[in-house]
């Protein structure tokens, strides 16, 4: 006799009966309005009310994120020995601090110093988030959280952009800074959120042995199969790379497509992120399911890329129509992808030391999108079309690696849920 399918909750009944993830919900909303009124005006600050150039801005940041990309592991490792939320309890207000800290910054060297540490701060809080997350949520309904999470993360962003655009048409420096100030804020109303968040203490992960004594915590940068996963799917992140910088520079450069495209194309991306997040985690459930959606996910980025190629070879009107249909096919390929990698980041660690293998996967996380914008200055803008061709095949063959890189794998340390 075969056991029924377990169908994954509803987002409305996950919200309603589940105070976790009501919690969290809650959290990432807050975070994500403060960080979509920053990250909207905070480039038109750095250079109307301090005086930098957008060539400076870009080393800033370009250096910030090499910082970020180091953050992670240490961070983790940090977090498994104090405990997620005690660490969180500690960052939250140091990111406020970061925040508020760019109203000061009045030349180059205070902006880099300031970027590298606000940039530190929130990749290590990234990993340490995920961790978190990975010790409150159990198993078998973790994707599915994480996906709407994820949709509340990208709501958030987007009424956070939709305010600042009040300081945007006042550019002002104190209206700038007022976006800061709300941004500081909003760190401080999630920090309140977490501490009434009940969480095992760590402790509580440390499996022994049949002496009693406490077994060893596996070590993410000596887990091979582990740092494979990693490379490959940060492979895949390049997607941000392509929407961000990609996509506007071949519509401006390229094509005979309107700007206000490049517009259209966020917003199909933000809306598609907010309303198929959830349903694209149905059926991603075990690490061969994840990889298998990673494969199907690097298809989807992959026809994009094919499709953004084909912009340059028509009038506006089919120019529009190509850029708009890869930005659809894009999005769902990151819909598939994002889903699987949650699942491959956590199932394949030890959930003694989830901190520091989130750890890994947000550093590589993070490197792919520093390096991001140079892969598309080399492929895209260098060689136009044939550039996208390539990228199809990086994303192809990434995707189609990874099933073998997992092949035989389970969770280390422990049998999921659903398997019992």
């Amino acid at each position: 006799m075969t056991s029924a399918t377990v169908r994954p909750p509803t987002t409305g009944r996950l919200l309603r009966h589940d105070p976790l993830v009501r919690r969290l919900a809650l959290m990432s909303l807050v975070t994500n309005i403060g960080n979509g009124l920053f990250v909207t005006v905070s480039v038109l600050f750095l250079t109307r009310s301090v005086g930098l150039t957008p060539g400076r801005i870009a080393l800033g940041l370009t250096a910030a994120g090499i910082c970020g990309v180091f953050a992670g592991v240490p961070v983790g490792r940090l977090a498994d020995r104090v405990g997620s939320k005690r660490l969180l309890l500690v960052v939250g207000p140091l990111e406020a601090l970061a925040v508020l800290g760019y109203a000061f910054v009045h030349s180059f060297a205070a902006f880099v110093a300031l970027a590298c540490v606000a940039t530190l701060l929130e990749r290590g809080a990234a990993a340490v988030r995920s961790a978190l997350i990975a010790r409150v949520l159990p198993a078998e309904g973790q994707v599915h959280s994480r996906a709407l999470l994820r949709s509340v993360m990208n709501a958030g962003l987007v009424v956070g952009s939709a305010g600042a655009a009040l300081a945007l048409q006042a550019d002002s420096y104190a209206g700038y800074v007022t976006m800061m100030a709300l941004d500081a804020v909003s760190f401080l109303g999630a920090t309140v959120l977490l501490a009434g968040l009940p969480v095992p203490d760590v402790t509580d992960h440390q499996d022994k042995d049949g002496d009693g004594a406490v077994k060893p915590r596996s070590a993410a940068l000596r887990d091979r199969r582990y740092l494979l996963v990693t490379a490959l799917h940060a492979v895949l992140e390049l997607q941000l790379a392509v929407l961000t910088v990609g996509i506007p520079l071949w519509i401006v450069l390229a094509t005979d497509a309107p700007p206000a495209v490049v517009a259209a194309v966020d917003v199909v991306n933000c809306l598609l992120v907010v309303v198929f997040q959830v349903r694209a985690s149905r059926g991603v459930v075990d690490v061969p399911t994840a990889a298998r959606a990673c494969l199907r996910g690097a298809l989807l980025l992959a026809g994009g890329c094919l499709l953004y190629a084909a912009a340059q070879a028509g009038p506006a009107v089919v120019a529009v129509a190509a850029v708009l249909g890869g930005a659809l096919v894009h999005s769902l390929g990151e819909l598939l992808t994002s889903a699987g990698g949650w699942t491959l980041s956590l199932d394949l660690a030890d959930q003694r030391a989830h901190g520091e293998y989130q750890g890994v996967f947000m550093s590589g996380q993070a490197a792919a999108h520093v390096i991001g914008p140079l892969v598309i200055s080399l492929t895209v803008v260098d060689h136009g079309a044939l550039g996208w061709v390539v990228l199809a095949a990086l994303f192809a063959v990434a995707g189609a690696a990874l099933p073998a890189a997992v092949a035989g794998a389970a969770r280390p340390d422990a049998v999921r849920a659903s398997a019992h």
